[in-house]
């Protein structure tokens, strides 16, 4: 298994370089076809005028979406010159989130910019990286800015026995070969069984050497707060990068009310590769 196909995601009126550097470190490390994608869309209301008016307008705006998405293709190719043995550009006048995850079908893994915390974003121009791990339907490796490269010394599986976190392992078995140190990590929160936690990282850690990856458990003993306690693992391993099942019990419940996935795509320290 492999990526044969990455996909990085640009967003209007973004910074996107820091994407775009790991989206190139990856095609570089596995040979791979590299897409960039982007979109952006008018946001209503349109104009409060009519007629000729309000046509002039409309032209104006689309005008100025075409010439920003032609900006966006020309800082893609110019940052993957030489890094990548084939390129593809795709971008199209509409709401970006929903292309994204359209043109994701032709992706194995998509490198978007994660989220920052507490701002708020426009659907009509930028792709909330929460909306996309939701529905987009492969691996979404979220990139916080000032991250230029996916740092695969030390990786941190973020574990709850769930299918979304044994989809995010599988999923990313091509990262975990290359990595230098693995560790499965699994949180028992207050109603927890530790033991049972035990016994479940175990069965990880030696799945994963059946695939040639060497790995180490770790089920803290404190229990607590979820999120927190990932932090403070992950500084302690000195994790460049953390694999994780997205999950919550609705869209809802994870955008509006938190959660672990939702920190972790707010969080600034490390690439999050995140499967649902």
């Amino acid at each position: 298994m492999t990526y044969s196909t990455v996909m990085v995601a640009l967003q209007c009126d973004q910074p996107n370089a820091y994407a775009l550097g790991v989206a190139a470190e990856l095609a570089e490390r596995f040979e791979a076809r590299l897409i960039g994608v982007a979109a952006s869309d008018l946001s209503p209301p349109l104009y409060y005028t009519s007629g000729d008016q309000a046509e002039r307008l409309l032209e104006q705006g689309i005008s100025t979406i075409r010439q920003r998405l032609a900006d966006l293709e020309a800082e893609f190719r110019e940052a993957m010159r030489g890094r990548a043995r084939e390129l593809q550009w795709r971008s199209a006048i509409g709401q970006p989130a929903k292309y994204i995850v359209q043109q994701a079908r032709a992706a194995d893994v998509v490198v978007a910019g994660a989220a920052d915390r507490g701002a708020l974003t426009d659907p009509f121009t930028v792709a909330d990286p929460a909306d996309l791990v939701m529905r987009i339907g492969r691996p979404l490796l979220a990139v916080p800015a000032g991250v230029c490269r996916v740092d695969l010394s030390s990786v941190m599986v973020a574990w709850k026995d769930n299918p979304e976190a044994r989809r995010a392992i599988v999923d990313a078995l091509p990262l975990l070969r290359q990595a230098s140190h693995v560790t499965v990590v699994e949180i028992v929160e207050e109603d927890g069984d530790r033991a049972e936690a035990l016994a479940g990282i175990h069965d990880v850690v030696d799945w994963l050497s059946r695939h040639h990856i060497h790995a180490v458990g770790d089920v803290p003993a404190e229990a607590g707060e979820v999120a927190a306690r990932l932090d403070k693992v992950a500084d302690h391993i000195g994790a460049g990068a953390v694999i994780a099942g997205a999950y919550g019990h609705s869209r809802f419940r994870e955008w509006i009310l938190g959660g672990v996935t939702q920190h972790l795509l707010e969080q600034s320290a490390r690439c999050v590769f995140l499967a649902r």
